[in-house]
């Protein structure tokens, strides 16, 4: 049986793990994210004793962006322009296909999470869906006929344009780039600026919430519009709020108004807009699809189209 490497490599921790499945994860080491040398080099150092042990044959990577995801590009597998520090401009996919010698590909820590919902979770049988992801920030990604998204860049669905209502909301935002935008509006940090205190800490009958509801709605429904997904799997820190989801349920068939003739989104909602099935390690597991498709030959991989 091949065996494969995942990175799910965030802003504060990294998590890499063998294995071929959820169900079959043989090793996993985690630790914090610090400069590109030691962070790199521990996970270079894991991966190493384990090939050691036995063979791998590809290494995925679910990366905090933005990246380069294209395979022709002399940049492909590096992180850009990040602003955590040390990180620019950092060859993240090249030094760890140059320490071990094994096809590396890479991705969005959103594009690979999605795909770890479409090969085990969520998202099964589906070739075109979307995932978002609401925390500290909000990311998104997915598929559209079986290729995972890319374009110019990759997309970046928590800088939507959404409606703003002043009165009802004079909070500016929190997007360093943008204001108020889906994520300068609705992350974590944004609810815990605007009410004074962290999301967790607000009761669930607390107007924080049909507020929240109704951005993340906007944002669903531009998405619905723009890509017609199949379903749009939505998680993070922030949805871990019980009652946001049947809120969001209820207030994008509203925002729709019956313009799509499509049972998903009125009679079928609940079925259509859900949580990941993953959970948490969402990112970490599609990193080890992503490594299966690169072995396949379905994903480009530097130390394979260089």
């Amino acid at each position: 049986m091949s065996l494969y490497g995942g990175i799910e490599g965030g802003g504060t921790k990294f998590v890499c793990a063998v294995g071929t499945a959820p169900d079959d994860v043989r090793a996993e080491v985690r630790f914090n994210t610090t400069t590109p040398e030691e962070t790199l080099g521990r996970a270079i150092a894991f991966f190493r004793e384990q090939h050691a042990q036995e063979p791998l044959n590809a290494i995925g990577i679910a990366c905090f962006g933005p990246i380069d995801p294209h395979p022709t590009s002399p940049t492909f597998g590096h992180v850009t322009t990040t602003p955590k520090p040390g990180w620019a401009h950092t060859d993240v996919a090249g030094a760890v296909h140059q320490a071990l010698g094994l096809p590396v590909g890479m991705d969005t820590d959103v594009n690979v999470a999605a795909l770890g919902e479409q090969r085990w979770g969520a998202a099964q049988g589906l070739d075109t869906f979307i995932y978002l992801t609401v925390g500290t920030g909000i990311g998104g990604g997915g598929m559209a006929n079986g290729e995972l998204l890319h374009g110019l860049m990759h997309p970046e669905m928590g800088h939507l344009r959404v409606p703003h209502d002043w009165l009802a909301d004079p909070y500016p935002g929190c997007c360093p780039y943008h204001g108020d935008c889906l994520e300068g509006l609705a992350c974590g940090p944004a609810i815990e600026e605007r009410w004074q205190t962290r999301g967790e800490h607000l009761p669930p009958d607390h107007p924080a919430w049909p507020l929240e509801a109704h951005y993340l709605a906007l944002g669903l429904v531009n998405a619905i519009l723009l890509f017609s997904p199949q379903r749009i799997v939505i998680g993070g820190g922030v949805m871990s709020q019980a009652q946001l989801l049947p809120r969001i349920h209820v207030e994008v068939p509203k925002l729709l108004n019956g313009y799509l003739q499509a049972s998903a989104v009125n009679e079928e909602i609940s079925d259509y807009i859900v949580p990941p099935a993953l959970d948490a390690r969402a990112g970490v597991l599609g990193a080890i699809a992503l490594a299966e498709r690169v072995h396949q030959g379905r994903s480009p991989a530097v130390g394979m189209c260089r």
